[in-house]
């Protein structure tokens, strides 16, 4: 077992790198440089924030979530994310170890927060991660002892096949698009990642819980069906379960089944 000293340097690490994905979420969507500036900047002024108001999590609750320079509210999203990347890195630290599989995943996951969180703000994927990273996540399955290569190009297949599929019967019957471009290709990002066996938990994960999520906001705002809810945050979330619990889940599953 490692000591709470490693755990809590994992944890922090994690977190840094959280707010590296504050910057990705607030700059790709406006089409900004991720490394120009180089340092954090407040979304509202624009004012660099020096370094010691730029600690992970402890200067949001330090300066009451306000700017220092213009006294503006600052989006609790920022320490959330920051929390949510910490206890990430542990979790993939504490379930695979030390190991280049545990860094492929958190690398993976980083993707996906940002991906989720810029989603849910603009209704956007953003091509700049899936593109490259449907190459990227098929050279990172050679460092992945659960899938193979092989499984990998199926994963990208079946994850972006079955997704473009639905689009297009969707469009068929309604006349509309059902499936946005956006959503496939993380799809097939996804894919290169879990393999086959994940995209199929993935879809069925993520439909499982958008349906609970889109029924519960209908019944909130009354609007009906015609409220659009991003399915990216969904894809993201089934992507990530399968990650931590989907093969034993799936053993469960057809044991239960015997």
């Amino acid at each position: 077992m490692f000591s709470y000293l490693v755990q809590a340097i994992i944890f922090i690490f994690g977190m840094c790198i959280g707010s590296f994905v504050n910057v990705c979420i607030y700059r790709l969507p406006a089409s900004k440089s991720i490394i120009d500036p180089l340092r954090s900047i407040c979304p509202n002024c624009g004012g660099i924030i020096r370094f010691y108001d730029n600690i992970p999590v402890l200067s949001y609750f330090w300066l009451k979530g306000r700017c220092r320079s213009c006294n503006k509210p600052i989006s609790f999203r920022y320490p959330l994310v920051e929390i949510m990347s910490g206890a990430f890195a542990l979790c993939t630290f504490l379930k695979f170890g030390p190991t280049l599989e545990a860094l492929v995943y958190f690398a993976f996951i980083t993707a996906l927060l940002v991906i989720t969180f810029i989603d849910i703000e603009h209704q956007l994927i953003p091509d700049l991660i899936t593109i490259p990273g449907i190459p990227a996540g098929f050279l990172a399955s050679f460092a992945l002892p659960l899938i193979t290569y092989k499984e990998s190009l199926l994963g990208l297949l079946a994850g972006g096949g079955s997704l473009l599929l639905v689009g297009w019967i969707y469009y068929l019957i309604k006349k509309a698009e059902g499936m946005g471009g956006g959503d496939i290709k993380l799809m097939a990002m996804i894919g290169t990642i879990v393999g086959w066996k994940g995209v199929l938990f993935t879809i069925f994960f993520s439909s499982l819980v958008g349906t609970l999520v889109g029924i519960t906001i209908m019944l909130r705002t009354k609007k009906g069906m015609k409220i659009a809810v991003p399915f990216g945050p969904f894809l993201s979330i089934g992507a990530i379960a399968y990650i931590f619990f989907g093969p034993a889940l799936i053993f469960w599953y057809f044991n239960l089944l015997r």
